[in-house]
């Protein structure tokens, strides 16, 4: 009884974040729909109005686009310093391990060679000394 309590409530638990990601993603789609809308209507608008103000709506956004491509101008000078701190993790620190772990398995790979020869086929061989043996025995009924 304990284990469909649990399984009814892990069950709830799992739904809940589909749900709110369907939410989520439902206020994304309004959102963008309307911002979509406004930006046709201020068209519109900005259509019907002399041109004094059309230019100044103009050079305001003219304005924006260069705030906007110095924001993405900072954005891609910090990007590339990223890559140039991930590209030296990688080498200075990353390579080394992997150097370190390859070195490893090769130890290993000579270890359980040096044991297959060493350790393994005497035993196995002795085995199959002791079953001939044995089996001779039974052939002539010494042995049950």
């Amino acid at each position: 009884m304990d284990e469909i309590q649990i399984e009814s409530t892990s069950t709830e638990i799992k739904e809940q974040p589909e749900t709110s990601k369907k939410n989520g993603s439902a206020w994304a789609i309004f959102i963008a729909v309307l911002f979509i809308g406004l930006i046709i209507a201020g068209i519109v608008i900005l259509s019907n109005q002399p041109q004094e103000v059309t230019s100044k709506v103009r050079d305001i956004f003219i304005i924006l686009l260069a705030v906007e491509m110095f924001i993405i101008g900072v954005a891609l000078i910090v990007l590339i310093i990223q890559l140039a701190s991930l590209s030296n993790l990688l080498q200075n620190e990353v390579k080394p391990i992997l150097d370190s772990t390859t070195e490893t398995v090769n130890d290993l790979k000579g270890t359980v060679k040096f044991l297959s020869d060493n350790v393994t086929e005497p035993v196995i061989k002795l085995y199959q000394s002791m079953a001939g043996i044995n089996r001779l025995l039974q052939m002539f009924k010494i042995k049950k």
